[in-house]
C-alpha cells in the first residue's frame, strides 16, 4: 500500500474545465482521464510518488519543454500551469532527486512531466526547472488523483504458447539501449513477426514508446501504464508486479514477441534488483547488452552470466568502434551487433536461430 497523503488543514476548491484546458499536462499523466479532475487539493499535504499537481512555472532551467500526452514537446514559459505527477528520479546523467515533503517549490526533473526535489545533478547540465506547486488534483469527491488508479487492466490468463520475450539492459543512461530494442523490433518485424515493446524501469517519458513504435511495433506500454511515474526508489515486489502486468497485457494481444526495454545500468539499484529476481530469469528468453566500451561490455556480460541470464550479443555505443567490438567480442566470446545488424532479419534469425537457441537454454535450465 502507498502510504497515505498526509491532509492537515486540508483544503479543497472546484476546479473548472476551463482552468484545466489552458494547462500543459505532461506524459507521466496520460491514462488519467482528464475530465475526472474536478479539483484543487492545498495545504499541509504530503504528496506521494504518482500524485498528480498543478504546478506554476517559476524559472526556466534544463528542461525548456514538456512532453504532453500526445508526445508532443511543448515550450514552457514563467507562467505557465502544467499537470505533472511527483515522483522520484535517479538520472547519472542528469538529476537524483526525491519526492518533497510537502507543497514547497521544487523541481520539473524530467521533460516527461516529473515534481520532485533535485538533490544532485551532473556538472554538464544546467540547475534544473523551478515549479511552484498550487495543489494537488482531486476528483469531484476531493480524494487526490494518484497514477495507481488509472492503469492497465489485469489481461485474462491466455496460458501456453507464451511469445519470446527479448530483454535490453546496459551500462549506464545512453550506452545505446533505446537504439538496440528498436532495431531488434526492426529485424523481428521484417522477419514476419507481430511484435510489441515495452519499458520496464526508469523515469516517464514518451521517448523509447516512440522509438519501438517507429520501428514496427503494434503497441507499447511501459511502467506509467502500471501507475507510476518512475520506477526508482519501487521494492522489488512492484517492479515484479509491473514486469508481469505489461508482459501479460501483450501477450494477450496476440503478439509473437516481445522486446523489453530496461533503463540505466546495471548497478542501479532498481535495475540489479530486477534482473536478479527469479521471476525475471524465468520469463525472458534472450537479451542484448548494450555498452559503450570493451570494460563495460566484459564487467556486464560477466554480471549477467553469473545471474544465469541468457545473453546472446552486445550492441550499443561500442557497435560503432571496430577496435572496440572486436575487444568485447574476445573478451566476452559474444558478437557485436549494431542498430542495423539487429534490423536485419537473416542476423536476428541467426541470433535467436535453432543453433543459438536461447528459449532451449531456458528450458535447460529448469
Amino acid at each position: 500500500m502507498l502510504q497515505e497523503t498526509i491532509n492537515i488543514n486540508q483544503d479543497i476548491t472546484s476546479l473548472s474545465p476551463q482552468q484545466l484546458a489552458v494547462t500543459k499536462v505532461a506524459f507521466t499523466t496520460r491514462r488519467v482521464n482528464t475530465t475526472a479532475i474536478k479539483t484543487l487539493i492545498h495545504g499541509n499535504l504530503q504528496p506521494r510518488p504518482g500524485d498528480l499537481v498543478l504546478a506554476r512555472v517559476e524559472k526556466i532551467g534544463h528542461h525548456k519543454h514538456i512532453e504532453l500526452t500526445d508526445g508532443r514537446r511543448a515550450s514552457l514559459f514563467v507562467g505557465d500551469e502544467i499537470v505533472v505527477s511527483y515522483g522520484y528520479r535517479y538520472a547519472p546523467d542528469q538529476f537524483e532527486s526525491k519526492v518533497p515533503r510537502d507543497l514547497s517549490p521544487c523541481h520539473l526533473v524530467a521533460a516527461g512531466g516529473i515534481a520532485s526535489l533535485c538533490l544532485s545533478q551532473h556538472a554538464n547540465v544546467r540547475e534544473p526547472t523551478r515549479i511552484q506547486p498550487l495543489g494537488l488534483l482531486g476528483d469531484g469527491d476531493g480524494s487526490i488523483i494518484n497514477l495507481t488508479d488509472w492503469t492497465l487492466p489485469q489481461p485474462p490468463d491466455i496460458g501456453d504458447p507464451c511469445p519470446l520475450i527479448i530483454a535490453v539492459a546496459g551500462t549506464t543512461m545512453n550506452a545505446g539501449k533505446t537504439t538496440s530494442a528498436a532495431g531488434v523490433v526492426k529485424g523481428l518485424t521484417r522477419g514476419g513477426m507481430k511484435v510489441a515493446g515495452a519499458k520496464l524501469t526508469g523515469t516517464g517519458s514518451g521517448g523509447d514508446r516512440w522509438s519501438m513504435l517507429d520501428a514496427g511495433a503494434t503497441e507499447v506500454v511501459d511502467f506509467t501504464d502500471a501507475g507510476f511515474a518512475s520506477t526508482s526508489h519501487l521494492p522489488l515486489p512492484r517492479l515484479e508486479q509491473i514486469q508481469r502486468l505489461l508482459v501479460d497485457y501483450l501477450s494477450s494481444r496476440g503478439v509473437d514477441a516481445i522486446v523489453l526495454e530496461i533503463a540505466d545500468g546495471l548497478y542501479q539499484r532498481e535495475t540489479a534488483m530486477l534482473l536478479s529476481s527469479h521471476h525475471f530469469r524465468s520469463t525472458v528468453t534472450a537479451m542484448i547488452f548494450a555498452a559503450s566500451d570493451a570494460m563495460g561490455a566484459g564487467a556486464g556480460t560477466e554480471w549477467l552470466f553469473q545471474r544465469d541470464l541468457p545473453l546472446v550479443a552486445l550492441s550499443g555505443r561500442i557497435s560503432v568502434s571496430p577496435l572496440a567490438s572486436r575487444e568485447a567480442a574476445q573478451i566476452t566470446g559474444l558478437p557485436v551487433v549494431g542498430p542495423e545488424d539487429l534490423a536485419d532479419p537473416d542476423q536476428i534469425a541467426y541470433l535467436f536461430g535453432q543453433d543459438n537457441d536461447p528459449a532451449e537454454r531456458l528450458v535447460e535450465r529448469g
